[in-house]
């Protein structure tokens, strides 16, 4: 996909953003549902009675919440209308397992406080609507991670041997373990430093020394593994397995940059804010091995096999063969160094990134996305956001800053509409003078839902939407509206918010850390405050 059409679409819909200013924070209305049997003594009986026919249209059902919203029932949902509401909150749809048993709604009774009753063709659904500050929804999540995502300190998948109940929860292993570990444990820090949490501290330490693991298990120190099992677990997905020499421990290889830069990313924030010096320590020497086999072997991950592994490279040789990524592994490379500087103190990789960015012209290959670029890869996104926040972190060079900034305007150019609290805050740190639409990228965080079961979620027959000319890369239809987070389906930040059906059919749950990276590192550089 060519991504200027998409970006043309989008520049008509937009306008100019005015200067940011810090978000005071407050409570927000949260959804939260509860499914009922339709003979429930607890269920109003109203809700068990057919409304009065309406003269015409397509609504089945009506009424006036004690808020004074209107809810409307249809065949396809249900839709709240409040105009004293914020302009992107006056019309919110729900439909889907997440809200109600199925799309076809019978009935709709107001509850006492904001919320409503609903009767479907197969059974009944209570919608409250509940004020919940940010800080009482991070709350929220971290009890998701801990009751259904803490494998061994990785934050592991959940998988549901019954749809939609959580207590049929199953520990499974993923392919990118050690990058959404790292989007945990750099929450986790950023917690501690803003609360100075003795829990936000132990999760921190716990999901660090996890990731250091990885790095201990795999065959070859240096070379960390995607993920690992213990003896008599599940057995585990595809990929490239290998057991321990005890015969205790499976590990998988093949590991690519995904987890290179998740692991560069947690250290570096771990490394800087948590006070344990002996766990400082031991990132400091993961790192240092970490990045001697990277520069060993010609700026490539080399597996057990002593091959390079399938996207662990980031050398000039493979920029010839694979041009696309030329900027975007370009970036990784000269943060890793960065980073590796900064933590070990040692100079050598200062030197080394210096030989890199200048000798080697990498600083320049950093400004090369747009005449690399054929399609839009969203989880490329996450892989460069991630090292551009540590190099703005640790670079002072003047002329270096320029080109880092030019680079990630670059990459802005299509985050800017998706309206991501993470990539706008990283996006600040870089740019803190600015243009951006914070409240927007707040305003998703508030719309995040607190149910991350991936429901099917079904939105392709809406008129409401603007679609793109051109389908994604994976030749799905995409919109060029941005759909509020709880009206789309769940996702983490590597992925496409503008395909807006999708799900897993009620089999899996997320883990919720794609909230809480962004809320603590916002709370940590003063983006949001009042909490």
């Amino acid at each position: 996909m060519r991504p200027l059409a998409v970006l043309a679409v989008f520049a008509l819909l937009t306008s100019a953003a005015a200067a940011w200013e810090p978000i005071t924070l407050a409570p927000s209305l949260q959804k939260v549902r509860t499914f009922f049997a339709v003979d429930d003594p607890r269920v109003p009986a109203e809700v068990r009675a057919d409304p009065p026919p309406l003269p015409v249209g397509d609504v089945t059902a009506y009424a006036r919440a004690t808020d004074g919203a209107s809810w409307l029932g249809t065949a396809q949902g249900l839709v709240r209308l409040d105009p004293a509401a914020p302009e992107r909150d006056r019309r919110q749809y729900f439909a889907g397992r997440r809200y109600l048993p199925d799309d076809d709604v019978r009935q709709i009774v107001p509850d006492a406080a904001r919320g409503v009753w609903v009767r479907t063709r197969t059974g009944m659904s209570r919608i409250e609507l509940r004020p919940m500050t940010l800080a009482q929804k991070a709350e929220h999540f971290e009890g998701v991670v801990r009751a259904r995502h803490d494998r061994y300190g990785l934050l592991g998948d959940s998988h549901l041997a019954v749809a939609g109940d959580l207590s049929t929860n199953q520990h499974v292993d993923n392919d990118n373990n050690g990058l959404w570990t790292a989007i945990y444990a750099a929450a986790a820090s950023f917690r501690y430093a803003v609360t100075k949490s003795p829990d936000a501290l132990a999760q921190a330490k716990k999901s660090v020394e996890a990731m250091l693991f990885l790095e201990e298990v795999a065959g070859r120190r240096g070379f960390p593994a995607r993920s690992y099992i213990r003896k008599g677990d599940r057995e585990p997905h595809g990929g490239e397995w290998h057991w321990t020499a005890d015969g205790q421990f499976r590990w998988k290889g093949d590991t690519s940059s995904d987890e290179i830069v998740g692991h560069f990313f947690a250290f570096a924030v771990a490394f800087d804010l948590l006070p344990d010096e002996g766990l400082r320590a031991r990132i400091a020497a993961t790192t240092r091995r970490i990045m001697d086999h990277i520069i060993r072997h010609d700026y490539t991950l080399v597996d057990l096999d002593g091959l390079a592994t399938k996207w662990g490279w980031w050398s000039r040789a493979r920029f010839a063969q694979d041009p696309e990524e030329t900027a975007l592994n370009s970036l990784q490379l000269l943060s890793f160094l960065k980073t590796a500087a900064h933590i070990t103190g040692d100079a050598r990789y200062e030197a080394e990134y210096r030989k890199v960015a200048h000798d080697l012209g990498y600083a320049q290959l950093i400004l090369k996305l747009k005449e690399v670029r054929t399609e839009l890869n969203f989880s490329d996104e996450e892989l460069a956001m991630l090292p551009f926040y540590c190099v703005f972190r640790y670079e002072k060079d003047p002329a270096l800053l320029a080109n880092y900034r030019r680079a990630l305007d670059d990459w802005w150019e299509n985050m800017r509409r998706e309206l991501s609290p993470l990539w706008t805050f990283i996006y600040l740190t870089g740019r803190p003078d600015a243009q951006v639409d914070l409240p927007g990228a707040v305003w998703t965080l508030h719309r995040m839902p607190l149910d991350v079961i991936h429901w099917d979620v079904k939105n392709s027959h809406r008129a409401d939407l603007v679609w793109s000319p051109v389908p994604d890369r994976f030749g799905r239809r995409e919109a060029v509206t941005l759909l509020p987070a709880d009206e789309r389906p769940v996702m983490r930040w590597n992925a496409n918010p503008f395909v807006v059906d999708g799900g897993k059919g009620g089999r899996a749950e997320d883990d919720g850390a794609a909230f809480l990276l962004p809320y603590w590192l916002g709370r940590h550089h003063g983006f949001l405050r009042g909490e």
